[in-house]
């Protein structure tokens, strides 16, 4: 910023750099102000299936038909409850986790990022036994924004590694 000085009054010339900084500023505190939660979506089990994934790439799915949304239920070898229980233990080991719903068969989190705090969905869904092991359907996506950089995909897969 430069500053000059005529008959009392002083005048300000934003350099670019200076433009910039408080633009960037602006933007962060506006994002931060408006809560970058974006509404509470209506999730949850229709028809035996998890609500299917916006037509963007901030959402993972464990029931979808498109391949760039699908990502492989957890399997778990042992009894639904053992799995549920577990999958709660896991839940409640992350950082930023609100548990929402936790029913016999479903089971609803809130995650929320650590810089911008923005909050995404994340479902786990236990159909009756149909094998010898327990399938969780999972759907993990953004609340807002187009892109994640993948963030869903990789929650679910540490979660997945730590069963």
């Amino acid at each position: 910023m430069l500053t000059a000085g005529f008959g009392g009054y002083t005048v300000e010339k934003m350099t670019g750099r200076a433009m910039k900084k408080k633009f960037i500023v602006g933007t962060v505190s506006l994002i931060l102000l408006t809560g970058c939660t974006g509404s509470m979506p209506d999730l949850g089990i229709n028809n035996g299936e998890l609500t299917p994934c916006p037509k963007t790439p901030n959402c993972v799915n464990s029931q979808a038909i498109s391949e760039k949304n699908y990502i492989r239920p957890i399997r778990y070898a042992g009894t639904q409850q053992e799995a549920r229980a577990r999958l709660l233990q896991i839940l409640e080991s992350e950082k930023r986790t609100k548990i929402l719903t936790a029913k016999k068969n479903y089971i609803r989190a809130e995650f929320k990022s650590a810089l911008f705090r923005f909050i995404d969905d994340v479902e786990f869904y236990f159909p009756k036994k149909q094998t010898g092991e327990v399938i969780i359907h999972i759907r993990s996506a953004s609340r807002i924004g187009y892109s994640d950089l993948g963030a869903n995909r990789k929650r679910i897969e540490r979660i997945r590694s730590k069963f």
